[in-house]
């Protein structure tokens, strides 16, 4: 449909975008609210199906001050004026209190919560879930604010709901900090995509080999274009080896090949793919609504399905049209 010889080489395109997941922008102190008020929720489920339960008559009053606190906490940290670290902490303090006193109800309370059935069993589990979260949120933020640690990247959760999310640097001015995961999609000359992969806190260039080695046991490769980001000097050379014109930039300053017309007519058609991905963001694929690292995974496979049967249905249609156009012109020359 697109190749005009089945054995025809393809010219590939090759770039990574950040496809956001459903979360808000994370604080230890708003995660430590969320985690608190998932706490109470579960604890309101057993409430609502066995109203003998006691020690929970107000519920409504933990959530309120908890809340009012992470809020006061967040003006504070926030805004300006004198004697701002003394406040910071004194805000700190009152909030980690009432969470603490929270924790320790439930830590004594919970043992004592019904399991008749399996609905029981999973709010149990669940709540388990969100009190760990819960603790551990109440450490960061002790850790930071009240001893002034600089808390390492690999201890930070970004989603209490999502604990999939990364937080992505981008290098750019705005937005310079996206929370999902990044996409790398591989195109070809007629635009489609024939690889796509989710990268689980790797970057651009470590993905480069494993996916050489997909699409070349598929397809014949005439030339493949990469931008900066997937620069390595051995990536560029084991590619080399099996396809004839390999531009991946290098980072710094230009090399004498990359002032060669050759190499920046190649580099110029590169920016062909930052069009395609516009698209898929465009189409829906910017930020996944659904919830749950298997549900984002599903909805980032349809959206690009979707994608490319557009532009196959876009080629057929194109193809009729030619056709219904050619139909009066014969009949009349007949």
């Amino acid at each position: 449909m697109f190749k005009k010889k089945e054995a025809a080489a393809l010219r590939l395109k090759t770039d990574s975008f950040v496809v956001e997941s459903n979360v808000h922008f994370p604080t230890d102190y708003n995660l430590l609210w969320d985690s608190s008020r998932k706490c109470l929720d579960m604890v309101v489920k057993f409430l609502d199906k066995y109203q003998y339960i006691q020690g929970w008559r107000k519920i409504g009053n933990w959530r309120s001050e908890l809340k009012g606190l992470m809020r006061e906490f967040g003006k504070v940290n926030s805004s300006g004026g004198k004697n701002k670290e003394h406040r910071v902490k004194n805000a700190a303090i009152a909030y980690l209190t009432k969470t603490r006193t929270l924790f320790d109800k439930l830590e004594s309370e919970v043992p004592k919560l019904p399991m008749n059935d399996t609905k029981d069993l999973s709010v149990h589990l669940v709540l388990e879930e969100f009190m760990s979260l819960m603790k551990k949120h109440m450490d960061l933020l002790e850790r930071r604010v009240l001893n002034g640690e600089q808390i390492p990247h690999h201890e930070k959760l970004f989603s209490v709901f999502e604990h999939y999310t990364e937080w992505v640097n981008k290098g750019k001015l705005s937005p310079n900090v996206e929370l999902g995961k990044k996409l790398g999609i591989t195109t070809d000359q007629y635009h489609l995509i024939l690889d796509y992969q989710i990268m689980d806190h790797e970057q651009d260039r470590d993905v480069i080999l494993d996916l050489a080695d997909r699409l070349l046991r598929k397809w014949v490769i005439d030339s493949w274009r990469f931008d900066k980001g997937f620069w390595n000097k051995d990536n560029k050379a084991i590619l080399s080896l099996e396809i004839p014109h390999v531009i991946m930039p290098k980072l710094g300053k230009r090399s004498q090949q990359e002032h060669a017309t050759g190499f920046k007519r190649l580099k110029n058609k590169h920016s062909a793919i930052e069009s395609n991905i516009n698209e898929l963001e465009h189409r829906g694929l910017d930020k996944c609504p659904d919830r749950g690292y298997h549900h984002y995974k599903t909805y980032i496979g349809l959206g690009v399905c979707a994608y490319n049967l557009k532009k196959i249905g876009r080629v057929i249609l194109e193809a009729q049209r030619a056709e219904l156009k050619a139909k009066p012109a014969l009949l009349k020359a007949a």
